[in-house]
């Protein structure tokens, strides 16, 4: 199952929009967030590069190195989110450093675990020693994932945000990726 993380890219626009309309199908809530690719995909790559750089940063909002799983042919699988820190309310409680969304037609084919491992490879080149990742309790394919990388769950508890109960784990991060 050769993936490749990669940088997002107008190159990849058609793939990546089939990937968004695989979750406006069967997967809505998780849609949203990408919408603003519809409206204008350049900005959209744009405004997630600057992310990155720390440029033109919403309010709490941090740097984040978002990356799309690419195949081998070419369908974009999924995206990984990495918050180069934490220090705002919203992630210590809600949100972490690591986000990963698997296109509802990829699920259950191993590219969780590998989104997460690209992630912690990206995490160490940044010098994090371990990486905190929320899921709700009631995901157990991501839990599943987290507690595969190593993972160490310290609780759960209710966010007010989701409205639901989160786990919240501690992941390892090995020097050298």
């Amino acid at each position: 199952m050769p993936l490749l993380a990669i940088a997002p890219s107008i190159e990849h626009k058609a793939p990546f929009l089939q990937m968004l309309a695989d979750f406006e199908k069967h997967d809505p809530s998780n849609a949203e967030f990408y919408f603003p690719a519809k409206e204008d995909f350049a900005a959209y790559v744009g405004s997630l590069l600057e992310e990155e750089q720390g440029i033109n940063l919403r309010e709490g909002w941090v740097p984040c190195t978002h990356q799309w799983l690419l195949t081998e042919q070419n369908h974009v699988v999924g995206v990984t989110r990495l918050r180069h820190r934490i220090d705002t309310p919203f992630l210590s409680v809600n949100g972490g450093h690591i986000g990963y969304d698997i296109a509802p037609m990829h699920r259950r084919q191993g590219y969780g675990h590998l989104a997460l491992q690209f992630s912690l490879r990206r995490a160490s080149s940044l010098g994090l020693s371990r990486v905190l990742l929320y899921t709700a309790e009631d995901n157990a394919p991501s839990r599943a994932v987290i507690e595969r990388a190593g993972g160490t769950l310290e609780q759960i508890a209710y966010s007010e945000f989701w409205h639901e109960n989160l786990c919240k784990y501690w992941v390892p991060v090995s020097v050298g990726g």
